[in-house]
This record gives C-alpha cells, structure tokens and sequence, in this order.
C-alpha cells in the first residue's frame, strides 16, 4: 500500500515476526520496526534505580505513594540498543503509527513508546486483530488516538501489582523462607490448589456395591439383543451411589435413605436374582438437542489445547502467538466470543462446501459471552482473513504443534455455525423379584444421534476423562412397558469414592474465570509463575501443591486473609474494568487499596482495616515463623502429633515426643523463618520427605514407614574404633550413612534396605588409604562423580567397580597410574536445536546441553532454561530476551587462581597448646561485634 507522495512512515510492532509479516502488506514508504515488547518497566532492582532516586524512601518500590502513586519507569537494560535504534529512526520519518497489539499491555506499550521516544513528529496508533493484507491496510487507513483510560488501567495493575508483590514478600522472606514471592493473582491461585489438596488429604475413601445386569430380549426387532442395567433401587429405596458419602469420613450422609450394599450383600442379591424373570416398568423417550460450542476465547482455547493436545497454558499461547504473528488466526488474547459479519460469512461458506448445506442453520449464530467485562467489541480466536484456509491447506506451512493448535481453532470455528445434533434418549426401568421376595430395580439409559450437526466437525473434550463424549451413543433395543426380559449374567461389582480431581492447567483457568480473577493476557504467566516459585509442580497433567506453598497460604490465610480472598481479588478485576471504561480514576483506586481511604473507592474491608501498608507493617512480630511452617498431618496412635516443618533445606517430618505437643513449640527469639535456629524447640523424631512425594500421599501408613527407615533415619549400629553409632539417613541427594562428622553417600550398587553395618564402615573410610608410593605420595581410592577412581597426587585413573576401591592394591593403584590414560577426548555433542539468528544481534543461537541441563548460547554468551522451559517450546524471542539479560549484566568476573600456601611448620603439642590458649584470652578480652543485620537481595516478583 503506497503513502502519500514523499511521506515516510515508522510503523511500530511488538516483535520481529510480526514486523516481517506486516511489512510485505505496506508499500514502499513504510518502515516496520519491533519494539521486543515493553520498552519501559518500574525498576526491577535497587541497581535500576537512577541515582537522583535512590535517597528517597519510595525508590525501593518504583512507585512514589505520596504523590498521586507516580511510577518511576526506566528503560530496560536489553532493549536499550533497540531503543536507540527506534530513536534515530523516528527522527528520519515524517509520520509514526503504533501497531502494537490491542489489548489493554498492547495500548500501554504504545504510550511508554512515546514518552521514551519523544518523537517530533506525528504519532497515530492503528489496531486490528488479525494480520492480512485487508486488515493491515484498513488499520493504516483508520488511525486513532492512544486511548488513556486503557493506559491507565494497565499502569494501575502494574503499581497494584508492584505494591502487592513488594510489600507481601518481604513478610515471607522473613517468616517462611528468602526469596519467596506473593502476587495478587499467584498467591489466589496457588490457594486455589492448595485448597483443593487438602480436600485430598482430608479425604476417607468408602466402599460401596451394586450389581450389573447383562439383559436380553425375547424376540429382538431393532438395536441389539442385549444390554446393561445397573440395580438402582432395593425394596423402593434407592441403592447408595458415590455421592451419597461424606469425603471427609467415608460414612453414609445422614438421612440419606439409601441402601447401602456392601460385597457379601451384593453377592447374596445376585445369587437370589439368579433365573428370576426381569420385566420392563417404564420407558422414557425425550428428544435430545445439543448446540454447538461458541468460538474460542483464551481461556477456552488452554483448556482445550491441554485436554485434548497435553499443550500447557504457556505453550499454547506460544504458539497461537506465531499463528497470529504469521496471518493464519485472529488476536489470541480476548475474552470476546462475537465473530464478525465477515468470518461468520465465510463459516457458513466453508460449511456448505465441505458439509453440505442441510449442516448450515436458516439464521447465523451468534453469542453472548459469559465471562465478567469480556470486551464484546474484540472477536474470538478464529482463523484469519476473509475466507477460511483448512487445515490442509496450511499443513506444508506449519511445525506440528502450529498444525494441531490451527486445527483445533478452525474446527471449533466452523462448528460453531453449524446445526444442532439432535437425537433422542430414552431411559427405562426393569424390576426383578428375588427368591426372598424383594423387589430390585434395574435402570438404564440411552443415546441416539440421528442428526449429528456439528458434531460433524468438532467435539468437546472433559477434564474427566473417564466421561462420555457427546458424540458417544449408547443403542437400546426397543422396548415397551411390561416386556419380559431374562438375565444371561449378573455380576456384583465393587466401587470406591474418589476424591476431588486435582487441578490441571486447563481446570485451573476454568476455576480463576468462573471466580473473574485474571484476564486473557494473565492466565499462562500465572500458570508458568506458581511453578516457578516452587508453590506448584506438575506430575502429568496434575497441578500439586508443595508444602512451601501450604506454609505460605497458611500465613496469608491467618493474618492476611482479605488479601486472598476471591471476591476482593475479583473486585479488584472489576474496579479496574472500570478505571479502564473512564468511570472510575485510577488514583483513588490505589490511594485506598494502599493507605485505607474510604472515599467510596476502593475494597471497604482493605480500607478499613488501614489498607495494605498499615496491614503488613503492624503486627508483624506476632506472627509465629514456627506456627506458620508447621503443617500438622494427624495424631497417631500413641498419641503423638505429626507434622510437617518446612525447613532451609526441604520439607521433613517431625513426630512429639511422648507428652509434648509439636505444633506449638516456641519459635525461635528472633521470629525468623524456618531456616533461623531450626533446632530450636525440635524435639522428637524426625524423617525426610522423599522428593516427588505428594503431600496427601503422607498417609499414616506411608508416615510410619518413613519412620521406620523407608526413607528416615535408622541406626545400623556403633563403630568398634569410636563408639559412635553409624547412621542410615535419607538426604536432599539421596541416602546416606553418618558417623560423627563423617559422612558418605551410598554406592550405585547399594539400597538402604540390603545395607549392612560392614558396608557402611567401608564407606564412612573413604577416600581409603592405599598406601605409600615410592617417590613418597600417598595412593588413595574413592568414588566419584563418575565413579570409583585412584589418586596419587594429580593423577587420576578410573577403576572398573565399585568393588575395586575396598580391594585393590598398591602395586594394582601403581600400575594403573603408571599407564597412560587410554580415554579419548569425546566429540562435542551436537546441538539439541539450532533456532536461527538472534534478531538483536544476527548471531546464530543453539540450544546445547550442559552439565546443570540444556542452555541456549550465542557462542559468546550462554544463558540456562529456565524451569517448565523446554528446547521444543523455548522460541527465537525468548531466546534472544534470556541472551539480552546476559549482555546487559557482562561477562562473568573470571575466577583468580588461588595462591599455593605455605607449607605449615610442624609445631609440637605444647607449642600448639600455648597458641591456642593465647587466641582463647584473645577472644575473650576484644569486645564482641555486632552482625550486621543481613539485606534481603531477592526481588518480589508481582
């Protein structure tokens, strides 16, 4: 698309796919340039503050709270090069458009582009939602203003967020355990899962039993001769079901006025049903209608993309992200279930051609979104353009994983303006008279689809994935009331209550949706932070809390509860909707949130109670480190408590001693975390918790055993040559045995169960002593990193067992050394991936592996993935973001060789004895030194 005659024009995107795409749909005369995201930040830490700040006493925020909340934003580190680049750009253009994207982030990224840079000449901002030719030109044709309540919205949840994050953490950091991190939508979140956890562990399973049917019809007609019923009722009172259980007892619910069978009674009702004639009471049939889904919005499109594909919240939006960036889909950050008179046009197009047009409703449809402020104007996720390409016409052109998220977003699309499926259901009731003569009522029901509809093209996938699918049909013979039927088998069949479903990515976003916490832009950075911080870890598609998050969620819950809340944390959602709409100013949203004001804005109980400053800063010392990290499990039989203490160095158990009461201990005088005088107060068992092992997998019976020496601490005997008792333990790099102050861990070819007390004085010897060599050296074997080796001096050789280090000799060790080493230096290994040239810098970029786990490199610079990242997910623009950080913090100061010390002068005892006492006297005489009182170094993250 030409410009004006003579008119050069700076078009700003957010990243460099997106620049690439866009600039093939502009004539000459444009300049597409990406910004990399957001230019401008409040200061991450004290060494990004300016120095003219770094004296005032809101610096270590970035937020001056006592004039009208104004943000100190500062340009960062690794987008300085770009940023100078922009500069000189803007100065050589005669108009500049803002193209970043059209949320809420995108509006503000735009505004920081103006204020860092300045530009002399005019500034539009154009927006669209998708990225075609059509739309780009469109957008360039109908610029607007940069809407300022959107950008005060934005800045608004950066401070909220800000002040959250660094007035809550510090609390942790100093009652739980450093470089914690609390943030207004994490910290819900993780008590989300931790809420749901300890339902898991609250819950008593119970045994209940029915009976199925395998009837058969006399003279079959249509549908099949035989079918299941399952016994409902007994005697006309209903046969207890799952439901009919308390979780927390494993009893039957009082009043509920069931039967309960247990498997002796179901066993005894079957033989007596045995031969019995069945005859059907009652057939139900009701037409059954399904419409289709409405199109995706973001939350919809992780819930699916992870059912269905296993995808995690941040590698769907990954990949949308590209889709959108390179024209094949519509913004991927919405909330917005319309679709456009356009896209609904070329639905019903594309499903005519491909379905014929008895599958295309007389009327388009249309829907109502359900979430709270969804921004109705915006569309949904659906392939881009005008005209809809199918999946196999895009196939040739996208990695696998952008093929199956297309996929899935084009079939949604094109079943959301399809018929309906309908069908009918039936449900029917059998009785059968016992030989004791009781009545047993049998039910079963049915599904048939006559008309599938949309089913045709799409199918909804459940977070139970034990459930039915809707284009699942389940045929019934036909049956009439009063016909005979015969049992050819029945069968008792037990069952157990289930507890509540973990959550997934998929149900966690569903959950924070339905409560109006979050929005589209925030859900996969919530899901990736909660495990980051260690509060949450994935084992499959399960969300399971960590005992660190039960001992954070336990604070904030006892001291902080508001600040948890659903409700506020939603009210909050609202209030900057709102701010957002220019009903509401943004000022005195955060005036009361932070100080208490109670001039109508604001969350009342927050105000009231002196807002979030007054909230973290009193009281501070009543609360008890030790209470707060203590998570009690159960009293066992003896009468003893058992808890779990979240210490320095992990989680472990702690069992009473007879008499004491665990949970209340005394913390320690200083009221510091865990780690601080962890001793103290301790008294009684202790055992580790194995890594991996889920907090409602810490059963009595799995307790016990860890008691036991499972994976504690058992005592294998005392050492004849000290007397000191020998020790089994289980630690953080797996178990092993201590004497004393000695320690080693166990061999590869050993396991705690078969270890005896001559292996473990074996092992507490290393490294052993060989002997001496001639030259006057001494010989040891021991075992290593990788694996058993003997040393004389700097030379090494590898042994070839384990066995080995007790066994061999002198002259074995000798001429091992004596012979050269035989192991050839090993060909580098070739890159997991290679990801093409950084935009920053055009350096190719890898992904290797290295010894801490993979690393991306520019051959200069490495920088490691980060936790939940992976080589397959980890794209170009992280990449070369994770490289920038490294860049701007320098190479790594190299490490100076250490200085040979002198050999010591041997010293007789009585000389040593002489020197000690004097360094003694010393001591006492020199006035003690106050400790500096330790800087907390780490960052809150928001």
């Amino acid at each position: 698309m030409p410009s004006n005659a003579g008119t050069t024009r700076l078009v700003i995107v957010e990243s460099p796919a997106k620049a690439k795409t866009i600039s093939g749909y502009l004539g000459p005369g444009y300049v597409v340039e990406a910004s990399f995201g957001h230019v401008r930040d409040l200061p991450r830490n004290a060494a990004d503050v300016p120095a003219k700040y770094k004296g005032e006493p809101w610096a270590r925020l970035g937020v001056d709270v006592d004039n009208g909340f104004h943000a100190l934003y500062v340009v960062s580190p690794d987008r300085k090069q770009q940023i100078s680049k922009l500069v000189k750009l803007a100065k050589e253009v005669d108009e500049i458009f803002l193209a970043t994207d059209e949320d809420r982030e995108g509006e503000a990224i735009a505004w920081h582009l103006v204020e860092t840079l300045k530009p002399k000449v005019p500034v539009k901002r154009m927006v669209f939602h998708e990225i075609t030719k059509p739309a780009i030109q469109a957008a360039v044709a109908n610029p607007r203003e940069i809407d300022r309540d959107l950008v005060d919205a934005q800045e608004a949840r950066r401070i909220l967020d800000r002040l959250y994050g660094y007035e809550v953490s510090p609390v942790l950091w100093k009652k739980v355990m450093p470089k914690l991190s609390a943030g207004r939508v994490q910290s819900v979140a993780t008590r989300i899962v931790v809420e749901r956890e300890r339902q898991r562990m609250a819950f008593r399973t119970a045994e209940y039993w029915d009976i199925l049917a395998t009837l058969a019809v006399a003279k079959p007609g249509e549908g099949p001769r035989t079918f299941n019923a399952t016994l409902v009722a007994l005697g006309g009172d209903r046969i207890a079901t799952g439901k009919d259980f308390e979780p927390t007892t494993g009893r039957v619910r009082p009043g509920a006025g069931v039967v309960h069978l247990d498997e002796g009674g179901a066993r005894g009702l079957a033989a007596r049903l045995a031969d019995r004639p069945f005859t059907v009471t009652r057939v139900e049939e009701k037409p059954y209608r399904r419409r289709p889904y409405a199109p995706f919005i973001t939350s919809t499109l992780q819930q699916e993309a992870a059912r269905k594909m296993r995808f995690s919240s941040q590698q769907t939006m990954r990949t949308a992200q590209r889709l959108y960036e390179n024209g094949y889909i519509t913004y991927m950050r919405t909330d917005s279930v319309n679709l456009s008179e356009t896209a609904i046009a070329a639905a019903r197009r594309q499903i005519v051609e491909l379905y014929g047009e008895r599958s295309v409703p007389p009327e388009p449809r249309r829907y109502t979104g359900k979430v709270k402020n969804a921004q109705e104007a915006h569309e949904a996720i659906r392939p881009a353009g005008d005209n809809f390409r199918t999946p196999g016409e895009v196939a040739k052109e996208l990695s696998a994983e952008e093929f199956k998220l297309y996929e899935l977003i084009w079939r949604r699309t094109i079943a959301s303006q399809m018929t309906d499926a309908v069908g009918s259901s039936v449900s029917v009731r059998i009785r059968a008279v016992s030989s004791a003569q009781e009545e047993a009522d049998f039910g079963a029901t049915g599904k048939t689809i006559t008309d599938p509809g949309f089913l045709r093209a799409y199918v909804e996938s459940s977070d139970d994935e034990n459930a039915e699918a809707e284009d699942a049909e389940r045929r019934l013979p036909t049956l009439v009331k009063d016909q005979p039927l015969t049992a050819d088998e029945l069968t008792a069949q037990g069952h157990h209550t289930q507890p509540p479903a973990r959550y997934t990515e998929a149900s966690l976003v569903k959950a924070l949706e339905e409560l109006g916490i979050g929005r589209p832009s925030t859900y996969a950075s919530i899901m990736q932070t909660i495990q980051d911080r260690g509060y949450v870890v994935k084992r499959g598609q399960a969300m399971i809390p960590s005992f660190l998050a039960f001992a954070v969620i336990g604070l904030m819950e006892r001291h902080y509860p508001r600040l948890i809340d659903y409700d506020f944390t939603a009210s909050m959602e609202n209030e900057l909707d709102e701010i957002a709409g220019g009903d509401h100013a943004a000022v005195d949203f955060l005036t009361s949130f932070y100080f208490g004001s109670t001039n109508g804005t604001g969350d009342q109980a927050i105000a009231h109670a002196g807002g979030l400053k007054k909230l973290v800063t009193e009281n501070l010392s009543e609360i008890d480190a030790r209470s707060v990290n203590s998570i009690p499990l159960f009293t066992d039989d003896e009468g003893r408590e058992v808890v779990v203490r979240v210490g320095r160095y992990g989680p472990y158990l702690q069992r009473a001693l007879p008499g004491s009461v665990s949970g209340s201990a005394p913390a320690p005088a200083s009221g510091s975390a865990s780690g601080e005088g962890e001793e103290g107060g301790s008294q009684g068992d202790r055992a580790p918790i194995p890594e991996g092992l889920a907090p409602d997998e810490l059963t009595p019976e799995k307790v016990h055993e860890l008691f036991l020496g499972g994976g504690g601490e058992r005592k294998l005997g005392d050492d004849p040559s000290t007397g000191e008792p020998i020790l089994l333990k289980s630690g953080r790099f797996g178990p092993y045995v201590a004497s004393g102050e000695r320690k080693s861990s166990l061999l590869r070819s050993q396991t705690p169960d078969s270890l005896t007390l001559e292996q473990a004085l074996q092992l507490l010897r290393l490294p052993r002593l060989i002997g001496v060599a001639p030259d006057g050296t001494e010989v040891f074997a021991n075992n290593g990193r990788y694996g058993p080796y003997v040393k004389r001096g700097d030379e090494f050789r590898s042994l070839d067992s384990e066995d080995k280090m007790f066994t061999v000799t002198l002259d074995e060790a000798l001429a091992l050394l004596a012979a050269p080493k035989t192991r050839q230096r090993r060909a580098a290994a070739p890159p997991l991936r290679e990801m093409g040239n950084d935009p920053l810098t055009e350096k190719p970029l890898v992904i290797k592996d290295g010894r801490f786990g993979p690393y991306v490199t520019d051959g200069e610079f490495n920088a490691s993935l980060r936790r939940g990242q992976t080589p397959e997910e980890l794209t170009l623009e992280q990449a070369s973001e994770m490289l920038a950080e490294k860049r701007a913090k320098g190479p790594a100061p190299k490490k100076k060789a250490a200085k040979k010390a002198a050999p010591a002068k041997k010293t007789t005892a009585a000389k040593k004895t002489t020197a000690a006492a004097k360094k003694t006297t010393a001591a006492k005489k020199a006035p003690a030194k106050k400790a500096a009182p330790k800087k907390a170094t780490s960052t809150p993250n928001e």
